[in-house]
């Protein structure tokens, strides 16, 4: 219980920068201040437990092995209340030390040592470090196909094909991504293929499809994602109506799009190609394969994407690091409204050299379904374009088009979606998964496999994520207790 004096003084804390002027108000203000968010059906936003942690050690330290530091020297940060764009973003924690002398180094190796001591050897003889252990277990089991039931294929793409699946422990539903051995091979794929499950195993967001589980069969490699049953977004823009979206939808889609991009360069990722697939109203973005991790402070040369998205830098051979992400960006904020490709009309069959002297020379025509603020978003000029100018995603977010948009509650999941496809419809009932097995992959003669091939798998196939795999098991058996849910799992 805390008196309503204390809840005011602690108030006044969470949303001031004065610092703290003693350790247990310290500790109190950093576990009240991960106070959950927002908790929905989408988005379990709770860091109790951090929290608590975080304060116990706090307390730990600072009253039994430190008692002498400056207190004055730390600083706790709130995320401000919801009144507009914040410059220096919203972490839920900042460093509690902000110290330029070698102290403060001193004292994280202080803490270091005492906290791979005593504390540390508490935790390994506690039923918290048996937990781990039991989880941690679970996690590591081995993936194979039999982990799951396969169902109908949803696409086909160059190296294989897509299937949706489901797994046998949860019930969970996913994409598999499967990925021939030989027509890899055959086509000198294996670099795109790992290229884009590292890539992939490291994001962890809302807004770009999530890899689960990666395995190998006899004959293939499999990716096992998100599954998007909502259909592809291209579709919805030329087949559901008229072509194109309202401004309003479009903009929904455009900042999840946006958010997606953010969280991939936050690792320095350039995605260079965009598919987005709607799934209950929601965005994500998919298919990495061409997705490029670039070194920071470095930058790279190209030519690769798709016909009328490539960026001019792109085209002209020119060194770039993220900035065709934000023209490509561009060039789907223009599809969706316009119903068309900013540089080629709908169902214009032009040659790939006119498309790209287009996208080198025209400037693109607005008609009267753009607002004001909707106009302007292609830039030629990389020096001028618009995420360019050093803030990346957070200058676009500034930008008049998206003024309405609210990202905090975005990024929360508060934001019910302007269009939910009708996934018990015929075309996106999730029954028509169940119709038909997978086909078999077409035969590729004259490629055979060797050691080499060998170790190349053994990087590619390495079971379950973390993150995505205690997300499920999480989720499955919340009605259920955590022994219960091993035991079950097991």
């Amino acid at each position: 219980p805390i008196s309503r004096n204390l809840k005011g003084q602690i108030s006044n804390q969470l949303y001031s920068s004065r610092p703290c002027t003693s350790m247990p108000e310290a500790c109190l203000i950093l576990f009240l201040s991960a106070l959950p968010l927002r908790q929905s059906n989408r988005t379990s936003l709770c860091l109790w437990p951090l929290a608590a942690y975080h304060a116990i050690i706090l307390w730990h330290i600072f009253t039994g092995f430190l008692p002498k530091l400056c207190i004055h020297n730390m600083t706790i940060h709130r995320p401000l209340p919801d009144t507009g764009p914040h410059p220096q973003g919203h972490p839920y924690f900042l460093p509690l030390f902000h110290s330029t002398s070698n102290i403060a180094v001193e004292q994280d190796r202080s803490v270091l040592d005492y906290l791979s001591g005593e504390p540390f050897q508490e935790y390994l003889n506690s039923m918290y470090f048996d937990r781990f252990l039991q989880w941690k277990w679970l996690e590591r089991q081995p993936v194979t196909k039999n982990t799951f039931r396969q169902y109908r294929v949803l696409g086909k793409g160059g190296f294989g094909e897509v299937c949706a699946c489901q797994v046998r422990a949860t019930g969970k539903m996913y994409a598999c991504k499967r990925l021939e051995k030989k027509r890899i091979k055959k086509r000198k794929g294996e670099s795109m293929a790992l290229n884009e499950k590292q890539i992939l195993e490291k994001v962890n967001s809302q807004f770009v499809v999530n890899l689960a589980y990666a395995y190998e069969t006899k004959d293939a490699l499999c990716l096992v994602l998100t599954i998007m049953n909502g259909g592809d977004l291209k579709f919805h823009i030329y087949n559901m109506g008229n072509p194109g979206f309202e401004e309003e939808r479009a903009l929904f889609y455009a900042a999840e799009i946006l958010c997606g991009l953010e969280d991939l360069h936050r690792e320095n990722t350039d995605c260079t190609l965009i598919f987005a697939f709607p799934s209950l109203g929601h965005i994500r973005i998919s298919d990495l394969g061409l997705a490029v991790k670039i070194p920071e402070g470095d930058s790279i040369r190209g030519r690769v994407g798709t016909v009328g998205y490539m960026a001019p830098e792109v085209l002209n051979n020119q060194r770039y690091t993220l900035s065709p992400d934000y023209w490509g960006l561009g060039c789907l904020i223009y599809e969706m409204i316009a119903g068309q490709s900013p540089f080629r009309g709908r169902k214009e069959k032009v040659k790939r050299e006119e498309v790209d002297r287009r996208v080198l020379e025209t400037e693109e025509v607005y008609s009267h379904k753009f607002s004001e603020e909707a106009t302007s978003l292609l830039t030629k000029d990389v020096k001028q374009r618009l995420g360019c100018q050093g803030e990346g995603a957070v200058e676009v977010k500034k930008h008049p088009f998206f003024k309405s948009m609210n990202f905090k509650r975005l990024e929360a999941g508060m934001l019910d979606p302007p269009f939910v496809p009708d996934v018990n419809s015929k075309t996106f009932s999730l029954l028509l998964f169940m119709l038909r097995q997978p086909r078999q992959f077409s035969t590729v003669k004259g490629v055979n496999l060797d050691q080499t091939d060998d170790d190349f798998y053994s990087k590619f196939s390495t079971g379950s994520v973390s993150i995505p795999w205690q997300n499920e098991v999480r989720v499955h058996h919340d009605h259920i207790t955590p022994m219960q849910s091993l035991t079950q799992a097991a």
